[in-house]
Order: structure tokens, then sequence, then C-alpha cells
């Protein structure tokens, strides 16, 4: 716990914490509102995209972070998630709601979305000493991963009983506390000297990547992992749940929790651990193991089964990412942090891509085929990086 001695993390993780909460509960009320009003596994897996429209403009958001200051920049955002999920509140209480409007909201939001998470590490990496890095990005992983547990059982067991409009009063209640939180984050303030323009930071946010092997390495396999693998537990849960195991929104509150409680284990795992001694190799072989549990995943007929697999892949998941994050803020000088986590994240728009895909698979061919052919992929490509790239990453 020694990160909670610095004053602006101790501001930072609860302001995480209420966000990620927010976002898994409008997550999982809203995808499952879509698939139920629309019965398409196609448009559910487009909702899932729109969330993550954003990460084509990610790299922008980390130059201006860069220029204006991380934490302006945070409160700005978590402001325009609050604002949105008081338009859902508005039209769901007046029985004016439908599946544009979802649509058209989620678009917005995805414009905006994918780039907390680039603010919440740069501030980490901004306010944390160096050797409390991986303990920091761990407890960071937990606001994800324990709000996913809350988020998913509490938004699931608020629609299940009251219904849409009055459980977005929570929701839009989470995000104006996370905002308040946020103003008490520190970081740097903005840039003493700008001399070049926003696209010239990003040019060389984005030359810097691709001449540091070690950076575009972890940046590949990171697209991949988005293409391949978060696909099956962030976007076709609700279909899973339907569909396959036959349960109401209650039953996949509960696979959401069960992936989030593995998750939140891992990333405990890595706080006490300090980190993995040689976290490329660590990453790698999580990974695989990941792809081997999504095809145990989809062989299962039945909701516990299914909840205890989720589980395990959730710990492979954390384990995973958290090397990843720390490998990248290590490698990353102060001045390039903010752009290249933007340019981080442009990795994730793997994961609308590989959701529109996986729509399309699923409807063709069946859950199983598709789960199948995106973990031989992901394994086969995994492999190829960490070939390449063995002296990094190995």
């Amino acid at each position: 716990m020694a990160p909670f001695a610095v004053r602006s993390f101790r501001f930072q993780w609860p302001a995480d914490l209420l966000t990620s909460w927010a976002f898994e509960m409008e997550t999982l009320i809203l995808g499952w509102y879509v698939l139920v009003e629309t019965d398409s596994v196609l448009l559910l897996t487009a909702f899932g995209s729109l969330q993550f429209l954003g990460t084509l403009i990610a790299p922008m958001f980390g130059v201006v972070a860069d220029r204006f200051g991380r934490r302006v920049v945070l409160c700005i955002m978590r402001a325009i998630y609050a604002v949105l999920a008081l338009a859902i509140m508005g039209l769901a209480l007046s029985d004016n709601l439908n599946a544009y409007f979802v649509f058209a909201i989620a678009l917005l939001a995805g414009l905006v979305r994918p780039s907390d998470l680039v603010m919440r590490n740069t501030l980490i990496g901004d306010t944390v000493p160096s050797g409390l890095l991986a303990k920091a990005i761990g407890l960071s992983r937990t606001t994800m991963d324990s709000a996913r547990i809350a988020g998913a059982l509490a938004g699931a067991g608020l629609f299940s009983i009251v219904g849409i409009g009055p459980a977005y009063i929570g929701v839009v209640a989470l995000y104006l506390l996370s905002l308040a939180l946020t103003l008490g984050v520190g970081g740097n303030l903005r840039s003493a000297i700008q001399t070049a323009s926003p696209w010239q930071e990003l040019k060389a946010g984005m030359a810097y990547v691709w001449h540091a092997p070690d950076v575009l390495a972890l940046m590949l396999l990171a697209f991949w992992v988005n293409l391949t693998a978060y696909p099956i537990s962030m976007g076709l849960l609700p279909y899973v749940a339907r569909e396959i195991y036959a349960i109401d929104q209650n039953g996949l509150g509960h696979l959401v929790a069960g992936y989030a409680c593995g998750a939140l284990v891992g990333s405990i795992a890595m706080i006490l651990l300090g980190g993995a001694r040689r976290p490329g190799r660590f990453m790698v072989l999580s990974i695989v193991a990941w792809y081997i549990l999504m095809m145990v995943f989809a062989m299962q007929e039945s909701k516990w089964p299914g909840f205890v697999i989720l589980l395990i892949i959730g710990i492979m998941q954390s384990t995973a990412m958290i090397s990843m994050s720390v490998m990248l803020l290590r490698l990353t000088p102060e001045e390039f942090r903010g752009r290249i986590m933007g340019v981080r994240m442009l990795a994730v728009y793997g994961l609308p891509v590989g959701l529109l895909a996986a729509g399309a698979l699923v409807n063709w061919f069946g859950f199983t085929a598709a789960v199948g052919v995106y973990a031989l992929l992901g394994i086969f490509c995994t492999g190829c990086i960490a070939l390449k790239w063995r002296k990094i990453m190995w």
C-alpha cells in the first residue's frame, strides 16, 4: 500500500474506482438493453465497437494532456461522462429511450472513454516514484477489476428491480463524485514551453515508437490481444448468457463478476509480488494461457463451469496487462509519456474491429467456432511477436 503515501494517488485511486464502477454499470445495462431490444448479436457487437471509437483520437488526447495538463483533461472527460449519462437517465425516465438513442450516446461516449486509461496511467507515472510503479499500476488495475464486480452486480440488480431510468440515477451520481475527487489529483499542470504544434508532437511520439523496438513490440502485442482476446469477454458475454446459458441479466452480472474477480486476484498478486521478475516472459506466457482458456470457455454449455473458466481468464488477462503497462512506463521518457500512452491506445482499435468480426463469425459459424479461430490466430501472432523480438520479450 506504499503508493497511498503519495497524496495525489489517494485522490486518484477512489476517483478511478467510481469512474470504473459507472463504466461497468453502463456497459452491462446498455448491452443487455440493446440485445433484448434488437435481438441481434451483430448489433450487440456494433454497440460494443462504438464504445471504443475514440481509440483513433486517443493519441491527440495524450498530446493535449501533455500541453495543457493531464488533470484538466481528465476532469473535462469525466464531466462529459456525467452529461451523457444524465441524457440517458432523462430519456429513460420520460419513457423516450430507444436503441437509436443508445447507439448515438454510445458513439459520443466512445470518442472520449478510451482515453480515460491513458490519463490514469500517465498521471500515475507523473506522481508515483519509479520504484513503486508496479504496485501503483496494480492498485490502479484493482479499481477496474473491483468496480467490474460491483458494477456488474449492482447494474444487473438495479436494472432488473427498478428499471433503466432509476438505475441510471446511480450512474450519474458515481460520475459526479468521481469528478469531485479528480479535482484533487496532482501531476503535471502544463508544459512550461510549447514550441511545437500538437500534430508535430504526435508525429514525434509515433516516430519514437517506430524507432524503439522494445516499445514497438509491446504496441503490436497489445493490438493483437485487443483484436482477438478482448472481444470475447468484453462484448459477447450478453450473447453467451442469453443464447447459450439461457440466463437473465442477473446471470450475466454473475459472469461479468466472475471474470472481474479473477482480474482482481491477478492485480492483487502483482501488488504483493511487486511485479514479475521477467515481465516480458511472464506477459507472453500469460497471454498464451489466456487464449487456451478461451477455447475451453467456448466449449462450456452452462453457467457455473463458464464462471470458473472466466475467473481464471481474468487472472491471466490482469497479470499480462499489468506487466505490459509497467514495461511501457519504464521504457518511456517522461516528456513523451502522455503521447506514447496515447499511441498505445491506438492498439485498442483492434477491439472494435475484433468485435464486429466476431459478431459476423458467430452469426455464420456459431460461438465455439468463432472463439476457436480467434484463439488460434492470437496464439500464432503472439508467438511470432515473441520470436521476432525475443531479446526483449524473453
